[in-house]
């Protein structure tokens, strides 16, 4: 059974009528409930499905540009962070299936739990629609993001990598030095330090996350 509001939030987040009802509560369904199915195969699906539009998408859209800059925007646009985005705008967070203590301790809300969720979502559309309705999906809500990224920034730790090779220092080196929190919602603590120069330390909802915040705050405390 689907929470209330639940088939009219899908009917209206899904333009292709849904054939397979199971599909989409159980890629809402988070594993604190107990429940034989949850959504993590799902979210492995709609993870790569989710990747290969957006690098096709990029690839038709920026025209003879390097690999590298395009690897650039692609991680951008699949992270962790804007799934959860995307999944916020969508107003995703009351339908999702939660046990009581994950609930109560603002699982709804957690950044990691929903960029999972919107996943998982576009995992049980592809399976249910097919790759097309699945690409328009994609297409119509990460169209902001796409437009966003035309500048396609430098990745902080590509940057400081380069600033240190550049006056010969040593390679940055990074460490994880905390780990905390209930599992629906970790966080990472990591310190980036380059010899001789200085450290600092950020905390995020994933290791490659902290990492990307730590080189960025090093960039701007240090260069």
């Amino acid at each position: 059974m689907s929470q209330p509001g639940t088939k009219g939030f899908l009917d209206s987040l899904f333009p292709v009528a849904r054939k397979q009802e199971e599909l989409y509560i159980e890629a809402l369904t988070h594993g604190s409930t107990g429940r034989k199915k949850d959504y993590q195969r799902l979210e492995f699906l709609g993870d790569r499905v989710l990747g290969l539009v957006i690098a096709e998408w990029l690839y038709t859209r920026f025209t003879g540009e390097a690999e590298g800059r395009l690897s650039s925007r692609l991680n951008q646009l699949v992270s962790g962070a804007a799934c959860a985005d995307v999944a916020r705008k969508l107003h995703i967070a009351p339908h999702i299936r939660l046990g009581k203590q994950a609930r109560d301790d603002g699982g709804a809300d957690s950044s990691n739990i929903l960029g999972d969720v919107m996943e998982s979502l576009i995992g049980a559309y592809y399976m249910d629609a097919g790759f097309e309705a699945a690409r328009d999906f994609i297409h119509m809500n990460w169209l902001a993001k796409m437009d966003g990224v035309a500048d396609a920034p430098k990745h902080p730790k590509s940057a400081l990598q380069e600033w240190a090779a550049q006056d010969n220092r040593k390679t940055p080196k990074y460490e994880l030095i905390d780990r905390s929190g209930p599992h629906h919602a970790l966080e990472f603590t990591v310190r980036v330090s380059v010899h001789n120069v200085g450290e600092v330390q950020a905390t995020a909802n994933s290791k490659q996350a902290a990492e990307k915040l730590a080189a960025k705050k090093f960039m701007e405390k240090y260069t």
